[in-house]
């Protein structure tokens, strides 16, 4: 990784200079980043070691979770950390790991969510059809193109963040390195890099949200048809899957779908991507989920009882 201009590393400015805003956060962050690792871990182990993991839903959920826990630990246990020093450095190479990172993990599970929507509109739309379309060859081949889309959304924003040009600026507005942050202090006319950057971060946003959008709104019209059961079990599980949907996209949309500035309300809204909507997603789909709930409910009551002394 071949460092452009004469620095060597960054200072992030973080979330607040007001040490007791930064003594807040830090025990909100931390509180934050267990639940979601806790909570993110339970759904893996109940799916893994439970049938579940022969359902598509299970599948892609297991994916969810995993891309929730790398994605997020791109950024929060730096965050966490930098909340007890004073100055926030990080070196260059670990600032263009954190765009690429953020980027293909965003960019994975931008994608997983949306084969969690296709697999939906089967299992609603198509229900006798369900096993033989969603098999688990589709199923794997989903999650690689998922992963293969990734990848080209988040190489093209590396390369353009690694051949910026830095001079003397290296203060960085915001508590982790990201692409427009990036434009501000790089010493050359970034209009043109600026422009890309909403071509590949906020239209692939605003697709896929658009996306998602049309496919729950056919399988909403599409559950007038059913019975009331069929129609409350379906909707639990659409509604889950629309809250982490908007929960993610929103805020996202909001940053990388405008001209390339920064506003100081970006930070807060990164906060709901990179840490708030990670955590949800356990409780979103576990507490609106009965099935997720009873097998969680058998699968630890047998692991305690199990290791219970017998007498």
């Amino acid at each position: 990784m071949e460092r452009q201009g004469n620095l060597s590393e960054f200072i992030l400015l973080g979330l607040s200079f007001d040490q007791n805003i930064q003594i807040f956060c830090f025990v909100l962050f931390l509180f934050c980043y267990v639940a979601l690792l806790v909570g993110n871990l339970l759904i893996l182990i109940s799916i893994l070691c439970s049938n579940l993991f022969h359902q598509p839903m299970y599948y892609f959920l297991i994916h969810l979770s995993s891309m929730d826990i790398c994605y997020t630990s791109t950024v929060t246990p730096k965050l966490i950390a930098d909340l007890l020093v004073e100055i926030k450095t990080i070196s260059y190479s670990g600032c263009m790991l954190q765009v690429f990172a953020m980027h293909f993990f965003g960019g994975v599970e931008t994608f997983i969510l949306t084969a969690m929507a296709y697999d939906r509109y089967v299992a609603i739309c198509k229900p006798l059809h369900y096993m033989l379309i969603m098999n688990r060859t589709r199923c794997n081949l989903l999650v690689i193109a998922a992963w293969i889309g990734a990848a080209i959304h988040a190489f093209p924003l590396f390369s353009m963040a690694v051949i910026l040009p830095f001079c003397g600026l290296n203060e960085i507005d915001h508590y982790f390195c990201d692409i427009f942050p990036l434009l501000k202090v790089a010493c050359t006319d970034t209009y043109l890099t600026g422009f890309l950057v909403i071509a590949f971060s906020g239209m692939m946003s605003l697709v896929t949200f658009v996306v998602l959008f049309l496919s729950y709104g056919i399988i909403l019209f599409t559950l007038r048809n059913q019975s009331a059961k069929g129609r409350r079990k379906a909707l639990s599980t659409c509604w889950s899957h629309i809250t982490v949907v908007f929960l993610f996209f929103g805020p996202v949309i909001f940053i990388y779908l405008r001209p390339p500035t920064t506003f100081p309300e970006d930070k807060i809204f990164a906060i709901f991507y990179t840490i708030v909507a990670p955590m949800f997603n356990p409780l979103i789909y576990t507490l609106r989920n009965a099935e997720m709930k009873n097998t969680m409910r058998k699968l630890w009551c047998q692991i305690l009882s199990s290791n219970k002394p017998h007498h």
